[in-house]
Parts: structure tokens; sequence; C-alpha cells
């Protein structure tokens, strides 16, 4: 009879989509299933470093706070990004001496942004951002200097001052810390492009030494230093082998290549206010996170109610969807290349009981016994319709047999 090969169907095909969609789940939360290498190569034509898709450094110890006090300090960077196009960290200075999010260098399309961090006179601590438009051309060299003084932020372009800022308080200790470039110490957020040279200094340099300095890096691959100027860290990268880029002043924040792509600080079920950004990047992670479990509720609660039928099928889906999310979450916060949060958790479980809600509906219950009983009135080997006037008790079992 073809009823009783509808009821081996039938519960076959739910099974298969049900697999399908986890693995599918599983494939998307957690590929690419291993630690990456570390996508950082030097040069073939001259002096540099290469960052791929998933490629960082850093200094093998942290730089210091200069015992005088001083909040000033500059960097020079010499760079070539791959694209215009996302927001990425070129880099930044690992658990500094302040609190909050550390100095960082971001590109965002082409443009630059520079998160540092000020404290007013009632010891209030600030992040200030200075988004600086315009800096990046794709594959185009660049010559970018960021001067902190004590109360002001000024960016330089190719030794031209571009943009500068005031900040409500005074800058302090930013330039502290382990520096990571080309990422992010707490996220993957990797910048691909081209490092050409990079110095660091404890004080803010003046218009005059910042044009000099860009026309002896362009012509002579270094900056001509005075004594006056409170150089920390000057790397040329023309090593052009192995894994060290040598600080010409200081071996002790020399940078490493590691092996592997990593993060730092990777995250463990952060907390959603501190994953939140007021961006059309984090909104658009949401509604993929909501839509992308909608199919397991909707698979798994149709397998409960309809093939193993189940007392609180819609609850037992919910609980498997959260379950599934946390075993992701979990396994993220060992592979770098992805992010562990609490968000997500919560996205996905809404998600599944979205799916839920869905196959519980009357529309989508009445399409799924009309397509049933549609299969059981139907031979598929012959054409013939089952039992011309009569509803055999398997058929009615198919039927009707679905309970939520």
């Amino acid at each position: 009879m073809y009823s009783k090969w509808h009821d081996k169907a039938y519960p076959r095909m739910v099974c298969t989509l049900c697999t399908c969609v986890l693995c599918i789940i599983l494939v998307a939360g957690l590929w690419p299933f291993h630690v990456p290498k570390n996508d950082v190569t030097w040069l073939d034509k001259g002096d540099g470093l290469s960052f791929g898709h998933y490629g960082s450094i850093l200094s093998s110890h942290a730089f210091q706070t200069n015992s005088d006090g001083n909040t000033s300090g500059s960097i020079e960077l010499w760079l070539v990004p791959n694209q215009v196009r996302g927001e990425h960290t070129i880099l930044s200075f690992d658990s500094s001496a302040h609190p909050g999010i550390p100095f960082s260098v971001h590109q965002k399309s082409d443009g630059l942004v520079v998160h540092q961090h000020n404290e007013d006179s009632r010891g209030t601590s600030r992040t200030a951002w200075l988004p600086v438009d315009g800096v990046f051309r794709e594959k185009r060299a660049v010559f970018v200097t960021i001067a902190l003084g004590s109360r002001e932020t000024l960016v330089y372009v190719d030794g031209v001052l571009v943009k500068g800022s005031s900040i409500l308080g005074a800058s302090t200790k930013n330039l502290t810390g382990r520096l990571v470039v080309a990422n992010s110490p707490s996220a993957s957020d990797s910048w691909p492009g081209q490092i050409l040279g990079l110095a660091i200094y404890d004080r803010q340099l003046t218009p005059a030494q910042v044009a000099q300095h860009y026309e002896s890096w362009t012509k002579k691959r270094r900056p001509v230093l005075a004594q006056d100027e409170g150089q920390v860290a000057l790397y040329l990268f023309n090593e052009r082998a192995g894994d060290i880029v040598h600080n010409q002043l200081d071996p002790l924040t020399d940078l490493t290549i590691p092996k592997r792509y990593f993060v730092l600080h990777s995250s463990f079920l952060a907390p959603p206010w501190r994953e939140y950004h007021a961006n059309w990047n984090y909104w658009e992670d949401f509604g993929v996170n909501v839509v992308g479990f909608i199919p397991m509720g909707f698979c798994v609660v149709a397998y409960l109610s309809s093939v193993s039928v189940t007392e609180k099928a819609a609850a037992i889906t919910v609980v498997l969807g959260l379950v599934t999310s946390l075993t992701i979450e979990i396994l993220q916060a060992f592979l770098p290349t992805r992010a562990s949060g609490m968000t997500d958790l919560i996205t996905n479980t809404l998600g599944t009981a979205i799916g839920v809600m869905l196959y519980r509906l009357p529309v989508t219950q009445g399409l799924l016994t009309k397509a049933k009983q549609h299969g059981t009135s139907t031979n598929p080997s012959t054409g013939t319709i089952c039992g011309s006037g009569t509803v055999s008790a398997d058929s009615v079992t198919v039927g009707t047999s679905v309970r939520v």
C-alpha cells in the first residue's frame, strides 16, 4: 500500500532535513574548524611584511610609561592597504595602563580612525574617536603620522597635516602595553595589507619633524632621528626572512611572527553589552543569527510533533536550539577566527522559537495536512487513486498525526 510507503518516506524526509540543517549550522558556526596558519609573509621585492586575511604580529614585551609622567607620543606608519572596504584594526596596544578600550588605529573603508584614551580634571576616563576620511587608496602606499599632544591629536598624511582635534581632558598612557600589529588584541579583526615601516616616539612631533621624517622614510627608508625626539621604537622591516622584526632601538620590544594566527584575549561568552555596536554590521549579524536558526526550529518541532510524537515538543525544540548554540559558542572560544558571545546565544534561541511558531501557524498546518493527504491518495508507481471511496486507517494516521 502507498500509505505504508508514505509512513516510511515522511519520517525519513524529516530526519534528513533535520540532519542537513544541523550540519549547515555547525559548518557556519565553526568553520574552518581549526586554527589557521598566520598569513604573514616577507615581501618578495623590497622591505616590508604582507598581511593576509588572517595575519598578525606582536611585540615580545610591553611598552612602558615614562617615569616623568609624559602623556604625549607619536606614531609613524608606512603602509599599503589591500582594499578600501570594511573596517579593520591596523594596530593596537594591549593591556595598556589605562582602563577601557586601548589605543588603536583602524581603517574604515578609505578612512582612518584613531581611538585614544583621555582623562578629565575629575579623573573620569574616556575614549576619544578621531575619524579622518579619504586617507587610503587601494594598493597605494601612504605615510601616516599620529601626533598625540597633552590636549590634542593631530593626523598627518604624507607629511601634511589633514586633521586635528582637541580632546576632553588630557591624553594619558596611550602608547603602553604590548603592541599588536594588523589585528585587535581581543577579537579577530585582521587588517589585510603591507607594513613598510613603523616608528614610535614618547612625545608629540612638530610639523617640521613630521615633514622631515616623511622625506627621509620615502627616500632613505628610515627617519633621520635627532636626540630630542624621544625615540622609543623603530621597525624598518628589512630582515626579509625569519620570524622577528627587530626594534632598532630596544630588542625587548622586537616584533614576533607566530606560526599560527592568534587573538591574544579571545572572548568567552562575552555579555551582550560588550558586543553591542551601533552600526549596520552589528544588526546584520543579529539578523543572520536569528534567521539561521529558524529552519532548525521548524524541522525539529516537525519531527517531534509528527514523527516521534513527543509531549511539549515546542519547549524541547527551543531547549535543543539553546544547547546547540551554547555548544557552538563554547567551541568558538578556541577558534581565533570566531567570537564567543551571548548575543549569538540569544539570537539563535530566538530564531529557533520563531521556527517553532511558524510551524504551529494554522496556515502551515493546513498546507502540511493537504500535502500529506494528497500524497496518501496517489500511488506514485501507478498514478491511480488508492481506495476510490474509502480512506484507510493508515492514511488517517499519516494525515492527522500533528501534535504540538
